[in-house]
């Protein structure tokens, strides 16, 4: 650990109520090391970091599920989850000999110290979250520079953008960064000026053809621009809507079985007339 790492556990470690151990966490990796053994389990003890790579990902998604439906208990659960594959996977590379969950751990902490100057550092403040933000960007900035070799190619703007991200919270992303960079239109008017734009140009493309599914990819991006103009998180607000549409839904079902209907054979008209009914409910 670093000397800096080090002054701040040490301030850290002084401060009322602060965190000492944490036996539970030693114990889940013993037990993770214990499951790896040649007499362990046969399924963890055949994964890869390839093989058990969508789990992270599932793991994660149902850990911000319980976070959406504030169910605590739920909570507890899907995060040791998420901290299973966390510990998985740090196993895998003590068992190949490329790190430990020490490494992992030890990482982190130094990246955390780091990357906050305004609450570790002595001459850097931040007041609000746009600061912080800024100062994040130059840390990480600065740790590019210090890290790269000279032969190095530099970093595109966009590289830090993981590829693997869900394509729309990417696309927030890759937008706010090439209009900090000063792409950007001078009024939100410009960006809803930009969809009418790619509107224009999938509306041209022949239904069904490749051509018009990517105009219509290009119609989103420009929506996220503008969601990005307003202050909207459009993750955030798809998933909103999509829970909206499934309460909706769910509530049309229930109408339906009261008046013993079955929804896949009644038509359009009389879906639409229970969708309003429950909009109607929802709005009361």
């Amino acid at each position: 650990m670093s000397q800096t790492a080090d002054r701040v556990d040490a301030e850290n470690a002084a401060r009322p109520g602060a965190p000492t151990t944490h036996l539970e966490f030693d114990r889940l990796v013993r037990t993770m090391w214990r499951l790896r053994q040649p007499d362990g389990c046969p399924w963890d003890r055949e994964q890869t970091h390839r093989s058990i790579t969508k789990h992270m990902v599932e793991e994660a998604y149902e850990a911000v599920e319980a976070i959406e439906a504030d169910d605590t208990a739920h909570l507890v659960e899907e995060l040791g989850d998420v901290l299973e594959q966390v510990v998985l996977h740090a196993q895998i590379a003590a068992d190949e000999g490329a790190f430990t969950i020490d490494d992992v751990v030890h990482g982190l902490n130094e990246k955390l110290v780091r990357r906050h100057p305004h609450v570790f550092g002595e001459h850097v403040s931040a007041g609000d979250g746009n600061e912080v933000q800024d100062i994040w960007d130059e840390v990480k900035a600065a740790e590019r520079a210090a890290s790269g070799e000279k032969d190095a190619q530099p970093q595109g703007l966009l590289d830090s953008v993981p590829r693997s991200l869900p394509a729309l919270m990417q696309c927030q992303k890759i937008s706010k960064r090439a209009a900090k960079a000063g792409f950007e239109w001078p009024s939100v008017e410009g960006v809803w000026d930009k969809v009418a734009e790619e509107r224009a140009e999938f509306e041209r493309e022949a239904p069904g053809s490749p051509e018009r599914a990517a105009e219509f990819g290009d119609l989103l991006f420009s929506l996220v621009n503008v969601a990005r103009w307003e202050g909207i998180d459009a993750e955030e607000a798809l998933a909103h809507a999509n829970r909206k549409f499934r309460a909706r839904w769910a509530r049309m079902e229930e109408l339906a079985a009261k008046e013993g209907l079955d929804l896949e054979g009644i038509g359009t008209e009389a879906l639409n007339e229970l969708w309003d009914r429950a909009k109607a409910e929802e709005m009361s």
